[in-house]
């Protein structure tokens, strides 16, 4: 059985989930809570996998580092510090793992088990990927014995691809459920979020209120 290494990037959190503001502008919002604890839900699912040997945050926010050590992940600098797929590059090497899959950082309802079975079928192929409830983004990136090769943005599932890559399909839907406006918010929640994104909703007004109203 492989054990596998995870990188999750995570922006600082002033330039992150910048379409989910409009929830929490406003007196009582708190727009960095709210991306860390998408985060916290998705590093917690990866460490609760066992596939997962290791999970690797990539970040220059010191609240994200300190919430990876927190729970038991490690947090490195993002030294290339020139987007996205550069910083994936990086943590990949800094694993020194010759399984290493990147997870987007915005999966709250994520289940250890979806993960781990989107591992064993990764196994099949030197890279794959998973793609994203619309079917054109990517949430999963997985590399064995190869060089990771992240194409993450507009587009990413095609991309991935174009360049060799597996797509996988499963009943997956926390793994495929990114959170990148608030309708996603409110999709995550009626599949289960995990207990930080949860509590932080359900403890906000605002928050209640505005994600009802999301379309």
């Amino acid at each position: 059985m492989s054990r596998w290494s995870v990188v999750v990037p995570a922006k600082r959190l002033v330039a992150a989930k910048t379409r989910l503001r409009p929830l929490t502008a406003g007196p009582g919002g708190d727009h960095g809570a709210l991306v860390l604890a998408l985060l916290a839900d998705t590093v917690a699912a990866a460490l609760a996998c066992d596939r997962v040997g290791s999970v690797v945050v990539v970040t220059d926010e010191p609240a994200s580092a300190e919430l990876a050590g927190d729970l038991g992940a490690t947090a490195v600098a993002d030294e290339p510090d020139r987007g996205l797929n550069p910083a994936l590059q990086h943590g990949a090497r800094r694993t020194g793992s010759t399984h290493v899959a990147a997870l987007s950082s915005d999966l709250p309802a994520l289940r250890p088990q979806e993960l781990a079975a989107a591992l064993v079928a990764a196994e099949a192929a030197p890279r794959c990927f998973v793609a994203d409830a619309q079917g054109t983004g990517t949430t999963l990136l997985t590399a064995a014995g190869v060089p990771l090769h992240p194409r993450f943005g507009r587009g990413s599932a095609h991309a991935h691809e174009l360049e060799g890559a597996v797509r996988l399909t499963g009943a997956w839907p926390g793994l495929r459920r990114d959170v990148d406006v608030p309708a996603d918010l409110r999709a995550v929640l009626g599949l289960g979020a995990g207990p930080r994104t949860t509590g932080l909703v359900r403890a906000s007004p605002l928050l209640v209120s505005r994600i009802g109203t999301a379309r």
